[in-house]
């Protein structure tokens, strides 16, 4: 065994690599490379992050170049190259969503949570960033719960009651 294939094996579980196997076999044969996307997702959901040893992994895991594998982690702002909080808040501010007060909804979260975009609470509860459209710009200002849950209109209030019900949720 080579030493490029060790992550593989101390990264993924089982579980993972039935995953990653599901995924593979939508594809050619060929064509295996296709499922990188979703073997990040898959690792992400996992892990909380997509570290450089698990972009290792998927590279050896679909027999694709490891910077292959990093060029889609880094291109896709979904795929946390960092620990993220538990909450992970994407702030929209790209122009539809600039316009309509996507800077400011940005703003008012990091001083709500006492950080700045890109940072993490001390309590490792929320990480808020801004991002690129999320295609929900009739409904600006719009963000992105955790990669899953939209949420349109997010004024101030809106905001405050929706970290307050993530920080009830907690408790």
């Amino acid at each position: 065994m080579s030493t490029a294939a060790a992550p593989t094996a101390t990264l993924l579980t089982g579980a993972m690599l039935a995953r990653f196997a599901r995924e593979v076999a939508k594809y050619p044969v060929d064509q295996k490379q296709s499922a990188v996307m979703a073997c990040l997702a898959i690792v992400q959901q996992e892990l909380g992050w997509v570290s450089p040893e698990s972009e290792q992994a998927v590279a050896d895991y679909l027999g694709m170049p490891p910077i292959a594998v990093h060029e889609v982690t880094s291109f896709y702002n979904m795929y946390n190259q960092q620990p993220v909080g538990r909450f992970k808040l994407n702030v929209c501010t790209n122009a539809p969503c600039m316009f309509a007060g996507g800077p400011e909804a940005l703003k008012h979260l990091c001083e709500k949570l006492g950080i700045e975009p890109y940072g993490t609470t001390a309590d490792g509860q929320f990480t808020v960033q801004p991002c690129e459209c999320l295609g929900a710009c009739g409904d600006a200002p719009v963000m992105l719960v955790n990669d899953r849950n939209m949420c349109s209109f997010m004024s101030n209030e809106r905001l405050d009651e929706l970290v307050d019900g993530l920080r009830a949720a907690e408790d």
